[in-house]
């Protein structure tokens, strides 16, 4: 079955990116159904859209007749546009905190299955310029940094950093989703940033890796869960067996993904 990858606008909260696995409707308008449409629409955070796309189009050739649509973004963001009504019928979070606010807000069908864990690394134009070594030098005078906005996971895990090592940053930006403070570093916007380290090694020779050892004490979880709302409750259990399993267990770990 032919694959093809559509890109559209979402119109619920906040602009993120939706992306489609064959079929051609827009998730944010598809009719709920109690019948198994075989069309799912899947919340995710930005750091797996590399990841997850490849799952959806592995997905759809392995069930033909089935549609995967993706709506990328933080994971604040996401969890703010399900509990205010956004259909969905899967939420992959990048930590535990925005899940809960779903499992919180009962739209969660069954408990959350914790698929991978991902850290932070810094990240600087090529060949790094500044010759940043450490996290330390982040705050150095004349070095520009952005950063994950506090209420998203790879913000909080800055946060946690932060704490551990004394030292405090002064970023010149801080943004909603991991994808940005890595465009922000590919532009030549900033010096360096703080990305996991799968946007890292997805962006290849865009960026030069600059690894530290106190990200090992801000590990993300990432829980994936149905929505008990979900038009096709079946399908969406699939896909999340599909994410959890050894296929999604080797695309995950390609990317730079732990385990949970």
């Amino acid at each position: 079955m032919k694959q093809r990858l559509r890109l559209v606008v979402a119109v619920v909260g906040t602009t993120a990116l939706v992306a489609g696995c064959s079929g051609s409707s827009d998730p944010a308008a598809r009719p709920q159904t109690s019948e198994n449409s075989g069309t799912i629409t899947v919340f995710a955070a930005a750091s797996l859209k590399k990841t997850f796309t490849e799952l959806g189009e592995k997905f759809t050739e392995a069930n033909p007749g089935t549609e995967v649509n993706f709506n990328f973004a933080g994971s604040s963001d996401l969890a703010t546009q399900l509990t205010q009504g956004a259909p969905a019928d899967v939420f992959a979070s990048a930590d535990a905190t925005n899940m809960t606010k779903a499992v919180d807000a009962g739209i969660i069908a069954g408990a959350p299955v914790n698929f991978a864990t991902n850290t932070l690394t810094i990240v600087t134009a090529p060949g790094n310029p500044k010759g940043i070594t450490s996290f330390a030098d982040l705050a150095a005078d004349g070095t520009s940094v952005v950063v994950c906005a506090p209420q998203v996971p790879c913000g909080s895990a800055t946060e946690t950093v932060e704490q551990e090592t004394g030292v405090t940053l002064a970023p010149v930006s801080e943004e909603s989703a991991v994808t940005d403070v890595l465009g922000k570093i590919t532009s030549g916007q900033a010096d360096a940033g703080l990305v996991y380290v799968t946007d890292a090694r997805g962006a290849g020779d865009a960026v030069t890796e600059v690894p530290f050892p106190e990200s090992g004490g801000a590990v993300n979880t990432y829980p994936i869960a149905v929505l008990e709302e979900s038009a096709d409750a079946a399908t969406a259990q699939q896909f999340v067996a599909l994410v959890t399993g050894p296929v999604g267990r080797a695309v995950l770990t390609g990317a730079g993904f732990a385990a949970p």
